[in-house]
């Protein structure tokens, strides 16, 4: 009986959990690309980051006579394809629309107004209110990434990053029990160790 309702009730907090890591990632596009539910885009955005880094950082290709040669080329292509469908009566090349829809431009819109009223809210934290931690946050993060950015140049970090963002969540899903005691069981000792350091320090000052 107990393990029937043990196991009842890890079988039914598991699917609560895995919906609240989805619901944290933001439970659109970017959390079923990053949690690999919509598994054909997060191998297109693995693939493609591959080759490019790849291409930038291995082969030694500079990113601006890439771009424009591919750039040529598609335009060459296509002229030559038009040019020919117009003397041999075929259908002309299958270019899209060529416009950006406005529903995608104030979608795109509204989240760069998010990340800078976010970014002036850190600094009205700063400057304004005067809060010392999150003055301390911004240089931590300030720190890091101009340490980082002397170790690896800035393309290896994206690709770092986007390697990080499509494993991380992933593998945090499938074990995320057994993270979450990991993570319990160690917090648990960092603060059994902390609470002696304080008794030690005491204990001194008593004997002096």
């Amino acid at each position: 009986m107990g393990d029937s309702a043990s196991s009842s009730s890890s079988s039914s907090s598991s699917p609560t959990r895995l919906s609240s890591l989805h619901k944290s990632l933001g439970t659109g596009s970017v959390a079923d690309l990053l949690l690999w539910r919509n598994r054909t885009g997060a191998v297109i955005l693995l693939v493609s980051s591959t080759g490019f880094w790849f291409l930038f950082e291995r082969a030694g290709y500079n990113l601006l006579s890439f771009v424009s040669t591919v750039l040529l080329l598609l335009v060459a292509i296509l002229f030559l394809w038009a040019k020919s469908a117009t003397l041999l009566n075929r259908p002309l090349p299958p270019v899209p629309n060529m416009e950006i829809p406005e529903e995608f431009s104030i979608r795109a819109a509204d989240d760069i107004l998010v990340l800078i009223n976010h970014v002036l809210s850190i600094a009205s934290d700063i400057t304004i209110a005067r809060n010392p931690t999150r003055l301390l946050q911004v240089s931590f993060v300030l720190w890091a990434i101009s340490y980082v950015g002397t170790l690896i140049n800035s393309l290896t970090l994206v690709y770092i990053v986007i390697l990080l963002s499509l494993s991380v969540p992933v593998v945090y899903e499938n074990f995320q029990e057994h993270i979450d005691d990991k993570l319990n069981s160690t917090s648990k000792v960092i603060r059994n160790i902390s609470r002696k350091f304080p008794m030690a320090v005491s204990k001194e000052k008593k004997y002096q």
